[in-house]
């Protein structure tokens, strides 16, 4: 059995869940406060996020920690979460666009065309070839230097947050979407030393569902060779 949501179950199940996304902010929050505090986004001029959601983050970047004259991109595959994305935004229409995934990890921007790339609590949906490709797109259309910004599920630090781990985990295998296809990971392990420079990397653990938080520089292809 393939464990993992194909991207028309994703898309079946985040249209039903809706709105009721963000009152998953009582685990979500803490990590994503923490990659907020070091991914200095106010000197972000261009923002892509992957997996946009209902626009939350998005909303809260715009709103009161990019510089006013900051563009951004999201992307999310469910028709419902684009919709909800796109009414949130509306006060930053001009600077702010919302569009569909078509399901791959393919991204039709250009090449370093942004300097943050986001995306919180997906990759803990995808499998690993996917990851790989997707990290692949990210790091194109990253400028050098460009900020690499995770959060994701990861697994557990404590021993109650272990022991959560080790009750989700056999559900995740049985009914990936009872979950929502989520599942503990742990992103450090994706990442190639060739492409990323990692600047910060932590675990938060909040009602027992620990979370990585990731944060990487794109070195240049100069910089790869020499390493």
């Amino acid at each position: 059995m393939d464990r993992y949501l194909s991207p028309e179950q994703a898309k079946r199940f985040y249209d039903r869940l809706g709105s009721r996304q963000d009152w998953q902010g009582f685990y979500e929050n803490p990590a994503i406060n923490e990659l907020v505090a070091h991914a200095a986004f106010d000197s972000a001029r261009s923002v892509f996020e992957f997996g946009c959601g209902t626009g939350s983050l998005a909303a809260r970047l715009l709103q009161h920690l990019l510089p006013a004259d900051a563009r951004y991109v999201g992307l999310d595959i469910s028709d419902t979460m684009v919709s909800l994305a796109q009414e949130r935004l509306k006060p930053w229409s001009d600077r702010a666009h919302i569009r569909q995934s078509d399901g791959s990890p393919r991204i039709l921007e250009p090449d370093r065309s942004f300097d943050r790339f986001v995306s919180t609590y997906v990759f803990d949906l995808l499998a690993p070839d996917f990851i790989d490709q997707l990290l692949s797109e990210a790091h194109r259309v990253l400028l050098p230097g460009g900020k690499l910004c995770l959060v994701s599920m990861t697994f557990g630090t404590s021993a109650f947050s272990r022991a959560v781990c080790w009750g989700w985990q056999p559900l995740w295998r049985l009914r990936p979407g009872i979950v929502g296809g989520c599942h503990p990971i742990e992103l450090s392990g994706y990442l190639r030393s060739e492409w990323w420079k990692p600047n910060h990397q932590t675990k938060v653990t909040s009602w027992g569902i620990s979370s990585e938080v990731l944060i990487a520089s794109a070195r240049k292809m100069e910089d790869s060779a020499d390493n």
